[in-house]
């Protein structure tokens, strides 16, 4: 199953990179597709195979968690980050 998971960005980085937040594991990812919108520390954002795809709402955050959690996928989310940059500190 394909997820887009919600994570907070913690901090940004040059060349569109960001350090991101989900159920505590942190990992790096790539900002570059949210040219448009851009995200600043502190905002959400859907993630899928370590890419940002779109800035949501801190409701539209946790909404989706619930879901994740209801469909029995939040193992599977948490792990699909841990997968992420995993050369990256």
């Amino acid at each position: 199953m394909c997820l887009a998971i919600p994570a907070k960005i913690v901090e940004l980085y040059p060349e569109d990179q960001a350090l991101v937040e989900v159920a505590g594991v942190r990992r790096h990812v790539n900002i570059g597709l949210l040219q448009d919108d851009q995200p600043a520390a502190g905002d959400w954002v859907l993630v899928h195979v370590g890419f940002a795809m779109s800035k949501i709402s801190e409701e539209q955050a946790h909404d989706q968690i619930r879901v994740l959690k209801m469909l029995g996928e939040q193992d599977a989310a948490e792990e699909e980050v841990r997968n992420y940059g995993l050369n990256d500190s």
